[in-house]
């Protein structure tokens, strides 16, 4: 991890993200408080607070930042001649720019579902709203032709889903989910 003292503003957000959700998936979000997160950061909690009031507020920055990524895939797409290729071509980009920290969300996700869903009435729901927004780009008229496509691209919060408690590994979860993607779009593209 970097030196406390020479990280920018925005670097010490992203790693108190970062460390937040990693203490949050492994002792619990209740559990976990902001002196442990300041503590694992190497800074005081004083400092930690310049940069999140409470545990909620990294939580919600934490899904803010998906959700514009979300945007970005939605910008993307829109920008591409609509050729036959683009919807394997749009959802590959999705489940590719999955990592192992962003696998850490989705499990934070699964695991605190009040939590999610308090935080989501108090805002928007930008990552379900620009991949709806994306999913529609693809539809014309048929209902399941569009619950396909969304399953395409939630194929990475389904292999999260149904790999606990297993062995498999980050990469293994994501190489499956791009597996269940694709054979989702080629489902797809042969109805169409």
């Amino acid at each position: 991890m970097t030196d406390p003292r020479r990280r920018s503003g925005a670097e010490t957000r992203a790693a108190a993200q970062r460390v937040a959700l990693a203490l949050f998936i492994s002792q619990g979000y209740e559990a976990t408080s902001l002196r442990q997160i300041a503590d694992e950061l190497g800074i005081q909690k004083a400092s930690l607070y310049y940069h999140f009031r409470n545990k909620e507020e990294i939580v919600a920055s934490t899904m803010a930042a998906r959700g514009a990524e979300a945007q970005e895939l939605l910008n993307w797409a829109r920008s591409q001649p609509m050729a036959p290729d683009l919807l394997r071509r749009t959802v590959l980009r999705w489940i590719d720019s999955f990592s192992a920290e962003k696998l850490h969300g989705i499990r934070f996700i699964a695991a605190n579902p009040v939590l999610m869903r308090t935080l989501a009435a108090d805002s928007p729901h930008p990552i379900r709203d620009n991949l709806s927004a994306v999913a529609e780009m693809f539809t014309v008229t048929s209902p399941d032709r569009r619950t396909l496509i969304r399953m395409a691209f939630l194929s990475i919060n389904a292999a999260v889903t149904a790999s606990a408690g297993t062995s498999a590994g980050d990469e293994e979860i994501i190489a499956a989910a791009r597996e269940a993607a694709l054979a989702l779009v080629d489902r797809i593209e042969s109805d169409h």
